[in-house]
């Protein structure tokens, strides 16, 4: 018999979070999960990019990143973990952020499969910094349940996160930062969601509206640049819980 999920994972870092209508939750944990398995090299699709047109900024979407299986696997991950009101390490304004949250690590392999897949179809250097041979670790994963949704923003910049060589705790990368954020939707209007779109908006204006769909990612840029994207995750209008996690792609000093 299969081990239960929480006898594969533990607690390895936490940190102050900020809950979604102001104030803080002290202690909020990050996990690291161990389950090598989550995605399965020989059952990988093909994904294919698809522009998303914004007035010049870049932005676009690559079908088809993981399978319907992989995807639901990574939700019952999510979903043993808990998720709470605190974003851990997280800072977002009252009224900004309203929806469900769990932080993980997930594994080296895990993350390094994902990054084969999507690789080859990401800019490979922008404002001359190389894309990183590593997608950040660190799975940010938000589950939006009916009147749930993310109001207007940017996203930050981060450094990378793994684990620290023993396994024991989250440790911060040297040498590398993200520019692009990508939001791998884990599930979608053909599982009954409601609502829950991502809208992009270019000078105010919006410009472009990406639907949820199971293994379907959005990338764009984010940080304080000219460049970044404004966007937000439209009220879920449904019963069926919306997922999805953000992932940090990275480039090199």
């Amino acid at each position: 018999m299969q081990k239960p999920i929480l006898d594969h994972a533990r607690v390895v870092a936490r940190l102050t979070g900020t809950l979604p209508d102001g104030g803080y939750e002290e202690d909020t944990p990050i996990y690291a999960v161990d389950l090598p398995d989550l995605l399965r090299p020989e059952n990988a699709p093909q994904p294919h990019r698809e522009e998303v047109d914004l007035g010049g900024k870049l932005a676009f979407t690559l079908e088809d990143v993981a399978t319907r299986e992989e995807c639901a696997h990574l939700i019952a991950v999510t979903e043993a973990l808990g998720f709470r009101d605190a974003a851990p390490g997280i800072n977002t304004p009252p009224g900004m952020r309203r929806n469900k949250t769990v932080h993980w690590i997930a594994p080296k392999m895990v993350m390094a499969e994902l990054y084969r897949r999507v690789a080859p179809l990401l800019p490979q250097e922008i404002d001359g910094r190389k894309l990183s041979p590593l997608l950040s670790h660190r799975i940010n994963t938000y589950r939006y349940d009916k009147g749930d949704e993310f109001n207007l923003h940017i996203d930050g910049d981060w450094p990378g996160f793994g684990l620290s060589q023993d396994g024991s705790s989250m440790v911060q990368w040297a040498g590398t930062h993200s520019m692009l954020t990508m939001l791998l939707y884990l599930n979608g209007a053909e599982d009954g969601l409601q609502g829950g779109s991502t809208t992009l908006y270019d000078q105010g204006e919006l410009r472009a509206t990406v639907t949820p769909k199971t293994g379907r990612s959005l990338f764009f840029r984010h940080g304080s640049n000219r460049d970044t994207v404004l966007h937000a995750g439209d009220r879920l209008t449904g019963d069926v819980p919306k997922y999805v996690a953000r992932i940090n792609v990275m480039y090199d000093f």
